[in-house]
């Protein structure tokens, strides 16, 4: 874990921001840190943590002051999660997603009584948010999903299922995308819309609960609709055109998983190089060794690069620039370089780094999610070449 001292190499701290940072270290490493290996074992939501988060401000970081949150920058909240990633990376994808997804498409595309009725719990951790968009035959091709919602005399009615549902199985409010509308021919992209309800309500159920390679302690499931019947104002922005939302709303997400990428990444570096330290072989440290030093020079040096990007991209959309582009060619590095770094932990530490002794393997497992999530590396190169191309046309 990084103390207080550790010098900032760009976009140092502003004075809230220090003040922010040194009250949630200190309760990371007082709370969080004791426990999460025995959580991730045991695949232990941390419901009272997440309630002493949103007493802290955590749960609703980028929700404006008017409705309870404590109306943070992007590029702080992104700090946020950088740094509970590196103590725990499934807390750090539960307050990603609580943020970035539901929470963030209500605060993109909800109207002022939405933002009214619901921000206020969401922000305090009262209620968890949950995200629908994946489906068992939809992931990157977003826009062929079959959840439906057809309009009916008393609003909406929804039926489908969604798949690997971040808060699936804890969440209290959901934002579901799905299709009302008939595509037109070649723009199936059109025609989706997105809806906003608290459960319990009729019809809804949560299906298979997920085992994972990693972040055992982020809730996972399937969600299942059965024709749930919604008023009219669940609707969640304008009827038809939800893909550019969910789009916006993704770009937004891949700033902080790229965050958590590095701060998973940042963990096993911290790690390996106090083992270097310690660690003989041959008569001296292991650090000596340029083998191994080199692999710490290039974790360190790779994730310092993606933090910049990270933060350049959080700046732009603090801004009100586009960002998208900065989004995915940060959430791409960072979560590249995240598992590498967390790899080469493990190579580091031989034998001790494939034992679940000592965290560096578990930083593996929960990183690996990171170059998958909010978008594959494979879709991010697709973006990013996309927008480079346009440049040029």
């Amino acid at each position: 874990m990084v103390t207080d001292q550790r010098k900032e190499l760009w976009f140092e701290l502003e004075p809230e921001e220090r003040q922010i940072m040194g009250a949630l270290r200190e309760f990371l490493q007082a709370e969080v840190a004791p426990t999460a290996q025995e959580r991730d074992e045991r695949g232990e939501f941390p419901f009272g943590i997440v309630k002493e988060l949103g007493q802290m401000g955590v749960m609703g970081a980028q929700v404006p002051e008017q409705y309870g949150g404590a109306g943070l920058s992007t590029r702080s909240f992104a700090r946020i999660i950088e740094e509970i990633a590196a103590i725990d990376g499934a807390l750090a994808l539960t307050v990603a997603s609580h943020n970035s997804l539901c929470t963030g498409h209500l605060l993109l595309a909800g109207n002022e009584a939405q933002k009214q009725h619901y921000l206020p719990r969401l922000a305090q951790g009262e209620v968890l948010g949950a995200w629908g968009l994946t489906e068992p035959g939809s992931g990157s091709d977003a826009a062929a999903m079959r959840t439906r919602a057809e309009p009916t005399h008393e609003g909406w009615r929804l039926s489908g299922s969604k798949q690997f549902i971040t808060q699936g199985s804890v969440g209290g409010i959901y934002v579901v995308n799905a299709r009302t509308d008939p595509a037109p021919e070649g723009k199936k992209h059109l025609g989706l819309s997105a809806f906003i309800f608290e459960t319990p309500i009729e019809g809804f159920s949560v299906g298979r609960k997920e085992k994972k390679l990693g972040l055992n302690a982020s809730d996972t499931a399937q969600i299942l609709f059965e024709g749930i019947s919604l008023p009219p104002e669940a609707l969640l922005g304008v009827r038809g055109q939800g893909f550019y939302d969910v789009m916006r709303v993704l770009e937004g997400g891949r700033i902080g998983i790229a965050a958590m990428a590095v701060g998973l990444g940042r963990a096993a570096l911290e790690f390996a190089a106090k083992y270097a330290l310690e660690r003989e072989q041959f008569g001296q440290p292991i650090a000596e060794f340029q083998g191994v030093s080199f692999k710490l020079a290039e974790m360190a040096t790779g994730l310092e690069a993606a933090r910049l990007l990270y933060l350049k991209a959080a700046d732009l959309k603090d801004a009100g620039r586009p960002f998208g582009m900065a989004a995915a060619q940060a959430k791409l590095l960072a979560s590249e370089v995240g598992v590498r770094a967390c790899d080469e932990a493990i190579q580091i530490l031989g034998g001790y780094g494939y034992l679940k002794d000592y965290p560096v393997e578990r930083y593996w497992r929960d990183a690996r999610l990171t170059r998958i999530g909010e978008g594959t590396s494979e879709i991010l190169k697709v973006i990013i070449a996309k927008n480079l191309l346009a440049q040029y046309r």
